[in-house]
């Protein structure tokens, strides 16, 4: 492993990073360099260790941030990788280990340093610490700050990701989301800034279909990270390859673990096995986020949005300048494969949402299965789950369920032995009763325990697009349904209980105020009865449009036909309750004609016969049923924070001390 071992704790006393953040400055062309970029290092991937590693390099930073701009040391660490980097490619080709090994260092110190300069001062500030420059006259005017950003695209589109590039490019895509990090520190949502003019107008503009198509294959490939094999280390005499200094492994480390944790890479890995894949997931969610400017589109955003399949064989369009084409299965197996984290579930709404070309794709899917599951999955365990995740999980079903052919196609798909579902053994059931179930469900959870009203409006708009089209629904399912409406009549009952009680009082008290908002009882008597209106719609379009192909919700609807009594005569229902009430009088009558003390079975026999004998013209016509979903006004105050809250929980390698965040509280999500 090497002679010198240094811990975390030691990086304040170590001389050569003393060195570059002393007084003297260093010039570019000093061995100095050399010997500061040399070390093997695996870059931390827990938060753990990257608080461990901050700790140490905040008190080296601020006095280089004291001492830079008289030393210009940083920009010359700048300009040491940025010279590095242009040897990459060539050295990836000829599989020449030791130009990407320095770059990969000199750009870990950039990333730390960067970290702590952006939590200190503002983008005007930073922008400085790049300009202070060894004063020499062959010394280039060029911005170093946009220089840097725009070499970091570069690196990440133009070298292939292999074992020995593998590090490095992970250093790259980290190395830009520190850049954007500027917004955690911000309530407001950032609009402009050196930072944003650079990526949405500067140099990087030209490569942003190129960024968008990497950063979503690194997602796809789900590459695990490679065996520290490749990691140079000190040879026996001390030098290293290509003649180094001897002086090399007595640097800054040899091998450098954090807090003597030398067994930590290995666990780490086990929890993070795709870091590359998850950082360039968040970084495309940042870029696909940043707000559009006051007369510009966001052109990472205008990428995600128009980006087709590589079958598709038809001339790319002139109006969409930053489309690319991109394989449409794997990106699907991706997607379907991934759902458990909360940042795939986010791509998979804003694919589904705003690329027309990849929702036409999925729609068309046979194994629509493979991605409908997870999903509901993700509902089914709404208790462990964040909101937000859930929140994306039902509008990604309310999209869906947009379109016929899919709420067709779901009952058509038939599931064995559901194990994530375990409230009852479900040995054979169709993926549209399934979904139904697990949406009811969380319509009752929300009820009773976090009362979203978003939550289960959304529920309810899926069901309802869903209602046409049930097919053949699983008994349980039909429970389902009618125990939700039985909630809601209780729940009904108890409120305009409270409020007629409320109501009472008031009028004891012999005083008479004027007020023009509504009582809280009465506030949630009128949420109650508008759900309560939408599941009797969604009663009424089964049965007014496939009674026949739904015998199992006739006996539930039959077995508690009390339920609807009470809402015969209220004036929001009476219109809906006549179309129930002529299926439970017609289906009752011949129950009653059948004779008594009937089984199951028979009874189910009497619905079947009965259920194609109901002329459909008995039935009073409503207006279908359909729901689509729009994104609200300024959506960017959701979505940033929220994607900013899966960098902050879910970066490999990075860690943000809680405080001085703004843009999000601590307990949200």
């Amino acid at each position: 492993m090497g002679a010198n071992t240094s811990h975390v704790s030691d990086l304040s006393d170590n001389p050569s990073l003393r060195a570059l953040v002393g007084t003297e400055s260093i010039s570019e062309n000093d061995p100095f360099w050399n010997q500061l970029i040399s070390f093997t290092f695996i870059s931390p991937t827990s938060s753990g260790d990257s608080k461990l590693l901050e700790e140490a390099v905040i008190p080296l930073a601020k006095i280089l941030i004291e001492n830079n701009p008289r030393t210009g040391n940083f920009g010359a660490l700048v300009r040491i990788f940025l010279g590095r980097t242009k040897e990459l490619k060539i050295s990836t080709e000829c599989q020449d280990q030791l130009f990407i090994w320095q770059a990969h260092n000199a750009l870990f110190m950039i990333r730390c340093l960067l970290k702590v300069f952006i939590r200190e001062m503002s983008e005007e500030e930073l922008h400085l610490q790049f300009s202070y420059q060894e004063r020499a006259p062959e010394t280039s005017s060029e911005d170093l700050l946009e220089e840097l950003l725009s070499n970091l695209i570069h690196l990440i589109v133009e070298v292939p990701m292999l074992d020995i590039t593998y590090s490095i490019l992970f250093e790259a895509v980290t190395t830009l989301l520190v850049f954007f990090s500027y917004q955690l520190f911000h309530k407001d949502i950032l609009r402009d800034g050196l930072i944003y003019q650079h990526i949405m107008k500067g140099r990087c503009l030209s490569l942003t279909s190129r960024l968008v198509k990497t950063l979503l294959y690194n997602f796809i490939r789900q590459e695990k990270c490679p065996p520290p094999t490749h990691i140079f280390e000190p040879k026996a005499e001390g030098g290293l390859l290509y003649g180094l200094a001897s002086g090399v492994a007595s640097g800054l480390w040899s091998v450098f673990t954090l807090g003597g944790a030398g067994s930590k890479a290995g666990i780490d890995q086990e929890h993070n096995p795709l870091p590359l894949s998850n950082q360039s997931l968040l970084l495309l969610l940042v870029l696909a986020n940043l707000t559009d400017g006051p007369d510009w589109p966001n052109p990472y955003r205008q990428a995600i949005t128009c980006f087709r399949n590589t079958q598709d064989t038809s001339s790319l369009s002139v109006e969409q300048p930053h489309t690319f084409q991109i394989n449409f299965n794997s990106l699907y197996t991706a997607l379907c494969e991934q759902q458990r984290s909360d940042q795939a579930t986010l791509l998979l709404y804003t694919l589904l949402h705003q690329n027309t070309n990849m929702r036409t794709y999925m729609l068309s899917r046979t194994d629509m299965d493979n991605l409908v599951m997870p999903i509901l999955e993700i509902l089914y365990h709404v208790e462990d789950r964040n909101s937000h995740h859930v929140y994306m999980a039902l509008i990604i079903l309310l999209i869906l369920t947009e379109d016929d052919a899919f709420n067709r196609s779901i009952h058509e798909v038939v599931l064995k032995n559901v194990s994530w579902y375990t409230e009852r053994t479900l040995t054979e059931i169709s993926l549209g009763s399934l979904l139904i179930l697990v949406v009811i469900r969380t319509i009752q959870f929300n009820m009773t325990r976090t009362r979203d009203k978003y939550l289960h409006t959304n529920c309810l708009a899926a069901l309802a697009n869903m209602s046409a089209q049930f097919r053949c629904l699983h008994q349980y399912a039909a429970q389902r349904i009618i125990s939700l409406f039985a909630l809601l009549s209780k729940k009904h009952n108890k409120v305009l209980e409270q409020a007629t009680q409320s109501l009472r009082g008031r009028q004891g008290d012999n005083t008479f105020t004027f007020t023009s908002s509504l009582s809280p009882q009465a506030q949630d008597l009128n949420v109650i009865e508008e759900v309560i209106r939408m599941m009797l719609e969604i009663i009424n379009s089964c049965l007014s449009n496939s009674l026949h192909h739904n015998p199992n919700l006739v006996y539930a609807l039959l077995y508690k036909r009390e339920l609807f009594e009470q809402f015969r005569t209220h004036p929001s229902f009476q219109d809906i309750m006549q179309n129930l009430d002529t299926v439970i009088g017609f289906f009752s009558q011949r129950l009653e004609q059948a004779g008594s003390d009937l089984s199951v079975e028979r009874v189910q026999e009497v619905i079947m016969k009965g259920a194609q004998a109901l002329p459909t013209d008995r039935l009073k016509k409503f207006p279908e049923l359909k729901f689509k979903y729009v994104e609200e006004d300024q959506p960017e105050d959701f979505f940033i924070p929220y994607v900013w809250s899966l960098v902050f929980n879910s970066g490999v390698g990075l860690h943000w001390s809680p405080h001085g965040i703004e843009l999000f509280s601590m307990d949200s999500g």
